[in-house]
């Protein structure tokens, strides 16, 4: 009896060290803040917040009908073998040598890009620390991936960040990166992060889908719907996920964040295109949550709704978030693309893609 009271106090002593630990953990500086007070008291004016928590436009199961969690953790940990590279090809151009009067958009690696447009240079869901996680050694960037960090980057003129996900908020990116920002345009309660790691409230503007979010010098920037969710931690959709239209003087891009296929991409088409380039989530799908991000050939269909010439796939090819093959996405984009006149830009992480030419081709670099 006394072996059994002697181990029942060990296990529980075990499970409160547990508990403390992960407490503490969560409430390290990297998983941010919940927005509080005035920020709090915006957000619950907002029509897309109704329950507590942020709404997609139309119903949004996390995972597909039928399909349960146990499904998926049972795939992850002992069916899926996701096919990655020993190294993935890139370039390095130097950010701080282009020419002022270049249009230039520079991939960095999943959803991170660099884009100087018309005199402005702008910075888009940067993740330059090697991983994607709060814990430094899981969810590693690919070799060859990781060409740019913080040092390289020029200052900036327009920050955006699309949601609060690890994958496209990076922390340690952010802290390095903070002196260099002039202004960032985020979704409501997104800033409740970045001044807990530095950033002054004076330059961080928060908007709600479809506001006017900059406007000045001949640029117009707008927040517009995405259909996917947000959460650091333990509670989710707190902050607003989102995509941009950016309008400056010689062209007009859609920024597209993280999204699954719905409605809002022919509405943002109607309202604010056509599009001279579209930039699309290509990536990180799976047929268990077809609702958050998009499968195959919906970026062909979604960029037709945006009345897009051109699309830039993103969302893929530096960290392993899904159970297809790393190259799988551009493979099937590159494919599908055959049969529609748009224009697929598929350019090599660093590599300078001139947003002026139309005509600029690129190779097949995922194919080895």
């Amino acid at each position: 009896m006394r072996l059994i009271k002697n181990i029942m106090t060990g296990a529980l002593l075990v499970a409160i060290t547990i508990g403390i630990g992960t407490l503490w953990f969560l409430n390290t500086e990297r998983f941010g803040k919940h927005p509080s007070g005035e920020r709090l008291a915006r957000i619950k004016q907002s029509p897309n917040y109704k329950n507590g928590s942020f709404q997609n436009l139309n119903d949004t199961p996390m995972l597909t009908e039928g399909v349960r969690y146990s499904t998926v953790l049972s795939e992850f940990l002992f069916s899926s073998k996701p096919k990655e590279p020993l190294e993935v090809p890139s370039v390095k151009t130097d950010l701080k040598s282009l020419n002022a009067d270049e249009a230039v958009l520079i991939w960095m690696g999943h959803s991170s890009y660099f884009i100087q447009i018309d005199g402005i240079k702008i910075l888009i869901d940067p993740v330059f620390s090697g991983n994607a996680s709060p814990l430094s050694f899981t969810t590693k960037a690919y070799k060859g991936t990781d060409v740019y960090t913080a040092e390289d980057i020029p200052d900036i003129d327009y920050l955006f960040l699309s949601h609060d996900h690890w994958d496209h908020m990076d922390y340690r990116t952010l802290k390095q990166l903070q002196p260099k920002i002039k202004t960032v345009i985020t979704g409501l309660g997104n800033g409740a992060h970045l001044e807990h790691w530095g950033y002054k409230p004076e330059i961080i503007v928060e908007g709600d889908w479809n506001d006017l979010v900059g406007n000045e010098n001949g640029f117009e920037i707008y927040m517009t719907p995405a259909r996917h969710f947000s959460g650091r931690g333990l509670k989710r959709a707190q902050t607003l996920w989102a995509s941009f239209v950016l309008k400056t003087p010689s062209t007009n891009i859609y920024i597209g964040g993280d999204s699954g296929y719905d409605t809002h991409f022919k509405t943002i088409g109607e309202q604010y295109g056509p599009f001279d380039l579209a930039i699309l989530e290509n990536g990180q799908y799976d047929k268990n949550w077809k609702y958050i991000h998009m499968l195959p050939g919906e970026q062909l269909v979604a960029a037709t709704d945006l009345q897009a010439k051109s699309i830039l796939p993103v969302h893929a090819a530096k960290f392993t978030l899904a159970n297809h093959a790393w190259n799988e996405p551009l493979e099937k984009m590159v494919e599908a693309a055959k049969s529609k006149n748009i224009r697929v830009i598929t350019p090599l992480i660093g590599q300078q893609v001139n947003l002026t030419d139309s005509i600029q081709t690129f190779k097949s670099w995922w194919n080895f």
